[in-house]
């Protein structure tokens, strides 16, 4: 079995989080489990832990909408590979995971003997698919929204965090004081942001952003 040292699993359930960390620290032996309960938690963990060896992420974190995290991760970390583990099933929803970045997706309804294989195959590079799902029908079916995805792609990992908060609601003083900078500096990030969005304002770029990322959370018991 592939060894990994450190591994950041993310997760708002904490019964969830405790049994796929002891998985984890069971499959893998003398491993560091770094367990985070909201998406502010896990962007301090990736500041502390940027040589982990995989991200578990659970589509659906506080602080967070839908895909966001993902695609910050991806450009704050992109050497860290992510594996989203989730509630969700529906092939349109594996597809948009991989066309933003993830090295895989986890069923949440799998057993833990099959989510650690999974985590093994995507330490070892795979793309790892939750079983039956056909994501090249999906592509077809799809919606367009290559143009967008383009658009937030060119966002810096600072632009990227500023045009969350916007999605969240905050207000240029509010962002400013929790990312320790002034408002000048955030007001030129608006500006930045605007542009490569291709949108007037701040209420344009939250909407547009929202209905990109957003993903409509699963009715699930734990």
């Amino acid at each position: 079995m592939l060894k990994a040292k450190k591994v950041i699993i993310a997760d708002d359930h904490p019964l969830f989080r405790d049994a796929l960390s002891q998985a984890v620290t069971g499959a893998f032996g003398d491993i560091e489990v770094i367990s985070c309960g909201a998406f502010s938690t896990l962007q301090r963990s990736i500041e502390s832990h940027g040589d982990s060896d995989l991200i578990l992420l659970d589509l659906h974190m506080p602080g967070a909408v839908g895909f966001s995290a993902l695609r910050y991760l991806g450009l704050r970390c992109p050497n860290i590979p992510v594996a989203i583990i989730s509630a969700h099933e529906e092939p349109e929803i594996v597809l948009q995971a991989i066309k933003h970045g993830a090295s895989g997706f986890i069923a949440k309804s799998s057993p833990l003997a099959g989510i650690i294989e999974s985590v093994q195959n995507v330490l070892m590079g795979d793309v790892v698919l939750p079983e039956g799902i056909d994501i090249s029908k999906a592509a077809m079916n799809a919606p367009a929204k290559e143009d967008l995805h383009e658009k937030i792609q060119r966002l810096t990992p600072k632009q990227f965090r500023v045009l969350m908060m916007l999605i969240d609601g905050r207000i240029n003083r509010e962002i400013a004081d929790e990312l320790c900078v002034t408002e000048a500096t955030i007001k030129a990030h608006l500006t930045e942001i605007f542009k490569k969005l291709e949108v007037s304002n701040r209420t344009q770029a939250a909407t547009v952003a929202a209905a990109y990322l957003e993903v409509e959370e699963p009715t699930i018991s734990y």
